[in-house]
């Protein structure tokens, strides 16, 4: 028996000069050697590098199922699945409009925020950490939600425009920010990694933490709380885009008298027609719910050869409208004439009040604001018949229109919801 001790110590020693050799043959190479910090401090090269038989070279990619994350991150793949991985939507929206006139249209111009693995929001290299609202805002940024949390709104395309403060190289209009930014709240707070996996847009509703007080008037209207999503009233202001025009140049070169649009890959240039960001237009949403709609996109497409447009100028290709949730909740709400009686808000333009005269412009619409030849993609429309009886002039709504006005002049404080 007394051979059994220095035995069992030589094989413990073996094991792990073995194991210690096969951590050090990584820097063998790698001489600068690597430090992890945070809860990944105490992993070995192999716990993320090596999958079987397989060496990893990036862990966290989505072309190898981010097979080093998923080890310990079970189910997360699942995010690649869902819409910030499979730009589904967007893709679909591109082969019935762009693409139909450039089968490579998003390759060129739509590849950027296409997650490609899990460092897109977790960091570089080794510095793995939580995701910052400015890791978020690299994909949801200009026209998309995200920047409006912060108060950021996209800046006309034009270089005598790009001004003033900017983000990750790109200017921004400054805005007022949401009122759950000014607070101190984060993206994570809403939008969970279990609710991103699961498919779901955010963890939380309005009324997970708010429940309607029935001191605000608004909230003693039962329409108003079983018909309207509450960003219906309480989204201060949203980016709106009227007219995304894609311009192609056949030469692959953009030419000169087109400089000053943003440039983008392969012989393109974008402009838009007009940018907007006041309070969003009203339809319907998927909930059957009254909520903010803008369009995503009325998209036209031009093909300029030899200095003229071949095929035809400013080709309308979409007129598709979204509804969506603006980051851009503040307490108080609009006014009850923002809304009813106010038919430019729900598309339903009057001949008398247009100002923009697409039709001379060539834009082949009407108007922005008049809904016909156009769509909500996730909705419908506001129905006409149903605005109208909204919009009516009842003695109730006479009543609760002075009600609103009394609390302005006498008692300003009680106009908007508690704090």
């Amino acid at each position: 028996m007394t051979w059994t001790i220095p035995f069992i110590t030589a094989c413990w020693l073996l094991v792990s000069t073995v194991s210690a050799t096969a951590a050090d043959q990584c820097r063998f190479c790698h001489a600068s050697g690597v430090t992890l910090s945070g809860a990944h401090r105490r992993l070995a090269c192999r716990d993320c590098h090596q999958s079987g038989r397989q060496v990893l070279a990036d862990p966290a990619s989505r072309v190898v199922g981010s097979a080093g994350c998923v080890v310990c991150h079970r189910g997360y793949g699942r995010m690649f699945e869902q819409a910030m991985g499979s730009r589904a939507k967007e893709k679909k929206f591109i082969q019935r409009s762009y693409g139909i006139q450039d089968h490579d249209f998003e390759q060129k111009n739509c590849s950027g925020c296409h997650l490609h693995g899990c460092q897109d929001c977790h960091g570089k290299g080794h510095a793995i950490s939580r995701p910052a609202a400015d890791n978020c805002s690299k994909c949801h940024k200009g026209y998309y939600v995200g920047w409006d949390y912060f108060g950021r709104a996209p800046r006309e395309e034009h270089e005598r425009y790009q001004r003033g403060e900017q983000l990750q190289g790109e200017s921004f209009l400054k805005m007022v920010p949401d009122v759950h930014q000014r607070k101190g709240m984060i993206c994570s707070d809403c939008h969970t990694m279990k609710s991103l996996i699961a498919g779901k847009t955010a963890a939380k509703s309005c009324t997970d933490c708010h429940r309607p007080s029935q001191k605000v008037l608004e909230h003693r209207i039962a329409g108003h709380l079983e018909k309207l999503e509450c960003v219906a009233c309480h989204a201060s202001w949203a980016a709106q885009e009227y007219g995304t025009f894609f311009i192609r140049f056949a030469s692959g070169i953009v030419e000169d008298p087109f400089l000053p649009l943003t440039v983008t890959k392969n012989g393109y240039a974008k402009s838009v027609y007009l940018k907007r960001q006041d309070m969003p237009p009203l339809g319907v949403n998927l909930r059957g719910k009254v909520a903010p709609i803008r369009p995503q996109f009325i998209a036209y497409y031009s093909r300029i050869a030899k200095g003229g447009a071949g095929g035809g100028e400013n080709r309308l290709l979409a007129a598709e409208w979204r509804a969506f949730t603006p980051h851009t909740i503040q307490r108080g709400s609009v006014m009850c004439d923002d809304c009813h009686d106010n038919p430019r808000r729900f598309l339903l333009e009057r001949p008398q009040d247009r100002i923009y005269d697409l039709a001379k412009d060539g834009m082949t619409l009407s108007s922005f604001w008049d809904r016909r030849g156009q769509r909500v993609v996730n909705g419908s429309f506001l129905e006409e018949a149903r605005y109208r009886r909204m919009s009516a002039k009842s003695d109730t709504y006479k009543r609760a229109y002075v009600e609103k006005w009394k609390q302005f002049v006498i008692l300003p404080a009680a106009a908007s919801s508690p704090r």
